[in-house]
């Protein structure tokens, strides 16, 4: 059993039992979140696409931690003409496990 669901604008494919990284979530660690934007559940032959959600379907998850990824380097130069500028990023991330599976 999996399922498409779609949070922080991306799209992920999880499986129950899971641990997966998302965009910041504003919970506390411990919580228990709803992710109702399911775009599809397949239970082995039996698959339910949504146009573009699925009807009632919710999956369960709880919050494991808040952090931050890896830093990315970012450098901009333009030959020639002494311009050089030099970035960092760190983009900040909640760990989810994925629970129980609902949908009517």
């Amino acid at each position: 059993m999996y399922a498409v669901i779609k949070t922080g604008g991306k799209q992920y494919r999880v499986v129950p039992g899971e641990k997966l990284k998302v965009e910041q979530i504003p919970a506390d660690i411990g919580s228990e979140i709803v992710l109702d934007q399911v775009l599809m559940i397949a239970d082995g032959e039996t698959v339910n696409v949504g146009a573009p959600l699925v009807e009632g379907a919710t999956i369960k998850a709880t919050i494991v931690s808040h952090g931050r990824g890896e830093k990315i380097k970012i450098f901009k130069m333009r030959r020639r003409k002494h311009y050089q500028k030099h970035q960092g990023h760190r983009q900040n991330y909640t760990e989810i496990q994925i629970g129980d599976f609902a949908a009517k």
